[in-house]
């Protein structure tokens, strides 16, 4: 039995199929994962669940992923928790614009498990993954 509790990450993408498939991943992994559908509900829901890690996608509805992560990064809470952007871009532009609005790292898609499993290693190194 695993003697710490799963890891908390939340996984914000307006695309129901990113959701589930990033959700089933990480899940399979050991984390505990809590999914929204926009920046707007990423920031309400956050507050409770107080991820250990959170993924936003850029391109989104309402609250860009911009401006999402620049959002968590105004909250003191929130300060210290790594933000991971998720885009099908992959330019220097895009991965700098995210960096300069408080992202922590930058995933491109479509991604694969190992893609995922490997931004949670990196930024939250006490994770030991589920291996199936």
């Amino acid at each position: 039995m695993n003697a710490h509790p799963p890891l908390r990450v939340m996984l914000v993408d307006d695309s129901r199929t990113i959701r589930k498939t990033g959700e089933v991943m990480l899940t399979k992994a050991g984390c505990e994962v809590l999914c929204a559908v926009d920046g707007f509900e990423c920031l309400g829901r956050a507050l409770d669940f107080k991820p250990d890690l959170i993924f936003v996608d850029v391109l989104m509805p309402r609250l860009n992923g911009y401006q999402t992560c620049q959002l968590i990064r105004n909250r003191d809470s929130f300060k210290s928790v790594p933000v991971v952007m998720l885009s099908s871009k992959d330019g220097l532009f895009d991965i700098a614009l995210g960096k300069k609005h408080g992202a922590t790292d930058y995933i491109t898609k479509p991604f694969t498990q190992t893609d995922l499993i490997a931004a949670v290693m990196k930024h939250c190194p006490k994770f030991q993954p589920i291996v199936s």
